[in-house]
């Protein structure tokens, strides 16, 4: 008995969570100015030197040192994800059921990792998850999906 549907490819993948190092390197520049500002502002200092020139000095000095340490805490963040990674199993969807659907395989939604599993995230085991509500623009048209 020969089937005239391919047989659909099943592929593992990792899923994790990563940081994005950008707004932690933001973040530790932020705290360095404001370690700059206590230094300058909060500390006594020598009268000879106005506060704002003192800022000025400490700035660079802490804001750089901030970025250091914002980019090694991302960097333990996105260690400690690679050890809490996920396994999953994907299964591509036939052409033909694309079609039936209305949807191109571009633009149809990625499978997810706990779909393999029997549980979509965020949903009790053992329950359907109801339709996505309607997207509408500001105008109340009906907008794109995202």
């Amino acid at each position: 008995m020969s089937s005239d549907q391919p047989t659909p490819e099943r592929r593992e993948i990792t899923v994790r969570r990563a940081p994005k190092y950008v707004p932690f390197l933001i973040l530790g520049g932020l705290v360095g100015f404001a370690a700059a500002a206590v230094i300058a502002y909060a500390l006594p200092g020598d009268a000879s030197y106005d506060r704002g020139a003192v800022y000025g000095f400490f700035m660079v000095p802490c804001a750089a040192a901030g970025v250091i340490l914002g980019a090694i805490s991302a960097l333990v963040l996105d260690r400690t994800s690679v050890r809490r990674a996920r396994r999953g199993v994907v299964e591509a969807v036939p052409e033909a059921e694309h079609s039936a659907e209305g949807t191109h395989p571009a633009t149809a939604p990625a499978a997810h990792p706990a779909v393999e599993q029997g549980t979509e995230p965020g949903t009790e085991p053992g329950t359907e998850p109801g339709p996505a509500p309607e997207r509408t623009t500001d105008d109340g048209e009906p907008g794109p999906r995202s």
